[in-house]
């Protein structure tokens, strides 16, 4: 087999083999977990409801605070609090939240005097939360009334997890990429992350909803200031210090998510090279943690298949014209062009299966969802591409900024609504 040969098969054959391994973890995940579990809607009684400290950094979310905390009073949980973090924010949301704490009994406020970043905002609201059990919310998120008692429920099945992640569902469907993520949230994350909860680590917490035993955050050190996805950085040093972290789909968070190309360019962006960063730091400590190698291979595995992907479409694109002008090359580096052809048709097939397997799993936490295949057909057009893109900028901005980043935040872009 020559080199040639070697590229092609990669390129085509890890997309097909991953989607077979994630289908596999997520029908696994089914059968021992999902099939006799209530719905979201109806959880059971639990044996004991200990308190739980619900923390929502904010800045800037004026707009989105009614939203937000008019959810967090429909809340059906009978022991918690709610501390809100005010990380500098330029707009009115510290007035705001002072007002909704008159209003909140349950509300705390706690104001940052300038703008430290999203891990700074949790630790000061870590320090001051009177539970053991944290969940995290974004300032834009919707938790379900029953997503508390899912989480907590969760914590108490094993002592041994130390982090949860929900399941975030988006909210707005106004445009194409808006109604792609829905398909995305359902085809492609939900279905890792069970696959990875039955596999036995995850690679990290959605941190529009997660949750935490203060124990493992002090075992792993708390939020990173340094880190650029705090989500992930957490997630890895939690694992590090001998926690398990798993996935909760009954935990249920509507979310926003961009729906300009620009947005999501800079949200795959910092999320590419946020990934890359944490792969680089934890490389060392994994010798102590082999459990968790597969998902650092996989990683960056798929960080070699968007350049030798990219590299496929740029021999595709330039080698024809300098051949027309006279030059010639050998056949070292298969082309792809833009149409699916032979295993492109066979990696359309299995994407699509993938699709139902995720839509008839996911059913059951967001009705209607089969609607949204529709627009799964469209997913390779859009976001392989952006996900290649990414990869192939974040991974050397990773390296070049390594030791000299810190999280400050930035106003994402939420969509249209």
């Amino acid at each position: 087999m020559t080199f040639h040969d070697l590229v092609a098969a990669f390129c085509f054959g890890y997309p097909f083999v991953m989607a077979i391994y994630w289908m596999c973890g997520g029908v696994l995940y089914f059968l021992l977990r999902g099939r006799h579990e209530p719905r979201p809607e109806n959880p059971p009684p639990l044996w004991d409801y200990p308190g739980v400290s619900v923390l929502v950094p904010c800045h800037n979310e004026e707009q989105q605070l009614a939203e937000t905390f008019g959810a967090l009073t429909l809340i059906k949980y009978p022991n918690f609090e709610i501390i809100a973090i005010n990380d500098g924010s330029r707009d009115r949301t510290g007035a705001w939240l002072e007002a909704l704490a008159l209003q909140m009994p349950t509300l705390r406020v706690v104001h940052l005097d300038s703008n430290q970043g999203k891990s700074t905002a949790l630790n000061a609201g870590a320090l001051a939360a009177r539970h053991e059990l944290l969940v995290c919310i974004d300032g834009d998120a919707l938790l379900e009334p029953h997503a508390l008692t899912w989480l907590v429920r969760r914590f108490q099945t094993d002592p041994r997890i130390g982090a949860l992640t929900g399941n975030p569902r988006v909210r707005n469907h106004a445009t194409l990429l808006g109604r792609l993520q829905v398909g995305e949230f359902s085809s492609i994350v939900g279905l890792i992350k069970r696959a990875q909860t039955v596999y036995g680590a995850l690679f990290t917490v959605s941190g529009v909803i997660c949750a935490f035993r203060k124990r493992a955050l002090q075992d792993a050190g708390w939020w990173s200031r340094d880190a650029l996805t705090d989500d992930v950085d957490v997630s890895w040093r939690v694992q590090l210090a001998g926690w398990r972290v798993v996935f909760e789909p009954k935990a249920l968070c509507w979310i926003l998510m961009p729906e300009t190309l620009r947005g999501l360019w800079r949200q795959r962006l910092r999320w590419s090279e946020g990934g890359m960063t944490v792969m680089i730091k934890v490389l060392p400590s994994l010798l102590r943690r082999p459990g968790l190698l597969p998902i650092w291979i996989n990683f960056m595995a798929a960080i070699a298949w968007a350049y030798a992907v990219g590299i496929g479409f740029l021999v595709w694109a330039v080698i024809p014209l300098l051949e027309h002008w006279g030059w010639s090359f050998p056949e070292i580096w298969p082309s792809f062009g833009p149409y699916p052809r032979d295993w492109g048709q066979v990696l359309a097939m299995t994407f699509l299966a993938q699709a139902l397997t995720s839509a008839a799993i996911d059913e059951r936490f967001e009705r209607g969802i089969r609607r949204s295949l529709f627009w799964i057909v469209w997913y390779p057009l859009v976001f392989w591409v952006v996900q290649a893109l990414t990869s192939i900028v974040g991974a050397p901005r990773a390296i070049w900024h390594l030791g000299r980043m810190r999280g400050t935040w930035v106003s994402p872009d939420r969509g249209l609504r």
